[in-house]
């Protein structure tokens, strides 16, 4: 079958994939729309850990059933599902300590396009579905699905673990896709005064859509200085980072409120290396300020509780899809789309059908 791999560190090719093999409790699948991630792009051009010889891509998803294993209860061929982009092996001992995203090894919660072929071919496996696929309800449009599956977890995650609380500030550096769900996210938890940063015209208009009281430019001057300024000083509640380089721990560091702050990262660091830590900031290590590295949640509890608040209008990514390419060889197009980032574009959805 036709496949959208790796072939080496920076070289994407179309192969001749063998084909999947249903499994007792999975699901073989067939796509009905994809969308390259800033993952996949770290993926290819990024470097990172060594991938397997022509490693299928792709982690965002929405698709088809066309075949479960004996032991599947609730999917049959035909249903249309939401595919997480995280799919924890939910039978692994250390699911039972609420490990869900490392429990058999750092980032097991992460496998498609990363140590299980991916969603870019014609078909692909999901080895449990029904801990996993997550039925999509009546009135959710595809586009609505499919950012459910990535873009929103991955940015309500970082609100999560920024431990909002009613009238919070909050300061989201970032306002691509997973930013601008950071802002809709911290929102929900009931933060007050949101501050984002970003200079994108298209994803500064949207940030106030979803929530944010104010867009600070990056290229005004350090904006750890900038939001110090608009707080007189004392800094905001919480931070969430959903962009930029290494420097950004500093500035949220620096940004964050002594005592009680919370810094949420929900970011990709790429490279090797060390992500500083600033010691005045950092209370010379006594600030009382609080760290969380995390991943994204999935499973399908997760993306079916997500779904259900598009559902019932609480919040609506559509807006986030900007383009829209036809059949699955544009994958391709679209994965170098994310890459260079036109000025238009926030994401790209590649309808397979």
């Amino acid at each position: 079958m036709k496949a959208f791999v790796l072939a080496e560190p920076g070289k994407v090719r179309w192969f001749n994939a063998p084909e999947p093999e249903i499994e007792p409790y999975g699901a073989i699948c067939k796509p009905i729309a994809v969308t390259p991630c800033s993952s996949d792009v770290h993926t290819v051009f990024g470097g990172g850990s060594p991938k397997q010889p022509n490693l299928v891509l792709g982690h965002e998803c929405i698709a088809e059933v066309i075949q479960v294993g004996d032991c599947v209860k609730d999917f049959k061929p035909g249903d249309r599902v939401a595919v997480p982009a995280i799919t924890p092996d939910w039978r692994d001992k250390s699911i039972q300590e609420g490990n869900y995203k490392h429990a058999s090894a750092p980032f097991s919660g992460h496998q498609l396009g990363r140590t299980q072929p991916g969603v870019f071919a014609e078909r692909f496996l999901i080895k449990d579905a029904d801990t996993t696929l997550a039925k999509i309800p009546e009135g959710i449009t595809e586009e609505q699905a499919l950012m459910s599956v990535d873009v929103v977890t991955t940015g309500f995650t970082g609100a999560e673990y920024a431990d909002i609380k009613f009238g919070d500030s909050v300061c989201v550096i970032g306002i691509g896709p997973i930013g601008l769900m950071a802002i809709a996210g911290a929102r929900l938890c009931g933060a007050g005064r949101i501050i984002a940063v970003g200079t994108r015209p298209i994803c500064v208009e949207l940030a106030k859509k979803y929530g944010a009281s104010e867009v600070l430019n990056y290229k005004n001057g350090d904006i750890a200085e900038q939001v110090k300024y608009l707080t007189d000083g004392i800094g905001v509640d919480a931070t969430i980072i959903a962009g930029g380089n290494a420097e950004v721990l500093t500035q949220a560091y620096d940004m964050t409120r002594y005592g009680i702050g919370t810094i949420s990262n929900i970011n990709y660091f790429g490279g090797t290396g060390y992500l500083p830590l600033p010691i005045f900031s950092g209370g010379r290590g006594m600030c009382g300020k609080t760290l969380h590295m995390e991943l994204a949640k999935g499973g399908r509890v997760r993306i079916e509780r997500i779904m259900s608040m598009i559902q019932y209008n609480r919040v609506d990514p559509q807006p986030l899809v900007t383009h829209h390419l036809q059949g699955l060889d544009k994958v391709e197009d679209a994965l170098y789309m994310m890459r260079d980032k036109p000025k238009d574009l926030i994401k790209v959805m590649v309808h397979c059908e």
